[in-house]
């Protein structure tokens, strides 16, 4: 019997045109994919097993090259629905196995031209699995994509330029991809009896809301869900004044997801939070709007070991012991021996414990720092939606009941 033909490392090596290089010197040789060019950021790992394309383009991963531990990506195309960004701001994705024809009936481009058409950089035929393990084990660390021509001493040069970067602890990057002027929403989500459907006939036309939302890296999937419970909804950027928001007359703030360090971006934020506070209308944060909130009220936040990122990550109410499965996607979170005794912890992890919602006393103030929006992942938090519509409801009945009042004396 004939035995299998040995490439020589050598060989292996000219067959791939494309390389991994890390901080700490690890190169890892594969197939590029996407745009050309070189790509540098923050490696992180994604376990999600599905979503590929609406998590590449949310606007939290702004300076991360995302790690798909999952290992066929691309299989499914992608289509012009499941973007959560119009341009996304992923450094780089890294996958395991080579990218096949789309097979699904909503695909309108195969990954690899999407990839190109969106600029971004990829790597194919890398063991993720190694790479996961280095992140899991060791903490964040940098790295560049590069796909194009290679020589040795253009790769020492690039792990010197690799060890400069600093990084995403100490980064306001809310502030590069929030919007730069502000714009109305009305899309609702794509409902179809095939997949899935939210009863909106309970949110009555009749009593529809203003809602501002405040955009540090919003994706498109939250402005849905709020557009689903009949909201009037004005997106603004994360520097709007407290005047102007104001003039607004919003019955409601939402503070959207966002990425980098909310310690960098609370600097910008937290005396319009701290104003916005001492009014009595409903705000609700998601992520790092949920981090933003603590920060302003006191608290501080930490840069994680490695992060939740994936779409079943198990969280429990701490107030009846209810588990939920939710999609994550942060470096960052709350340090809970930081939150002063006005917070009360709402949600903690079941994989490590961190603080996954708050609420302020006596305010009706609360934010999660998973995503209730879960695009992708499962819809078990749909619900904090429609609390943020029936506690917007519930105050401004408040506020008629008062006008009531005063007129009846």
């Amino acid at each position: 019997m004939k035995s299998a033909r040995t490439i020589p490392l050598k060989e292996f090596i000219i067959k791939k045109n494309a390389l991994l290089i890390l901080e700490n010197g690890n190169i890892y040789w594969g197939h590029g994919i996407g745009a050309k060019g070189r790509a540098i950021g923050e490696v992180c790992f994604n376990t999600a097993m599905t979503g590929y394309q609406e998590i590449i383009t949310d606007p939290s991963y702004a300076d991360q090259i995302i790690t798909f531990t999952f290992p066929h990506i691309g299989n499914t195309g992608t289509n012009i629905i499941d973007n959560e960004s119009d341009m996304p701001v992923a450094k780089g994705v890294i996958i395991k196995a080579n990218i096949t024809s789309p097979s699904n009936f909503r695909s309108d481009l195969d990954l690899n031209n999407w990839l190109i058409k969106k600029n971004i950089v990829g790597i194919q035929g890398i063991d993720t699995r190694t790479i996961t393990s280095l992140v899991r084990n060791k903490g964040s660390i940098n790295g560049i994509i590069v796909n194009e021509k290679i020589t040795d001493k253009k790769i020492i040069e690039l792990i010197s330029i690799i060890k400069r970067w600093p990084g995403l602890k100490g980064a306001d990057l809310a502030s590069k991809v929030s919007c730069k002027k502000s714009y109305k929403w009305k899309e609702k989500s794509y409902y179809n009896k095939n997949y899935f459907h939210i009863n909106t006939n309970k949110f009555k036309k009749s009593s529809k809301k203003h809602i501002v939302v405040i955009d540090f890296g919003v994706k498109q999937n939250i402005l849905r869900m709020l557009a689903d419970r009949n909201f009037k909804i004005t997106v603004i950027p994360l520097n709007t004044s407290y005047e102007d928001i104001v003039k607004l007359k919003p019955d409601g703030v939402f503070l959207s997801n966002g990425p980098g360090d909310p310690m960098a971006t609370s600097k910008i934020t937290n005396n319009l939070l701290n104003k916005l506070f001492k009014v009595n209308i409903p705000i609700y944060g998601i992520c790092l709007g949920h981090q933003l909130i603590a920060l302003a009220l006191g608290a501080k936040t930490e840069k994680m070991q490695t992060g939740h990122r994936g779409a079943n990550q198990p969280v429990q109410s701490n107030k009846n012991k209810k588990v939920e499965i939710t999609s994550q996607n942060h470096g960052f979170v709350v340090k809970r021996s930081s939150m002063p005794k006005n917070i009360v912890e709402t949600y903690s992890s079941l994989f490590d414990g961190v603080v996954e919602g708050l609420k302020v006393k006596n305010k009706p103030i609360y934010s999660v720092q998973y995503h209730p929006e879960a695009s992708p992942g499962p819809h078990d938090t749909y619900s904090f939606f429609d609390k943020f519509y029936h506690e917007i409801n519930k105050v401004c009945l408040l506020y008629t009941s008062d006008a009531a009042d005063e007129e009846d004396s």
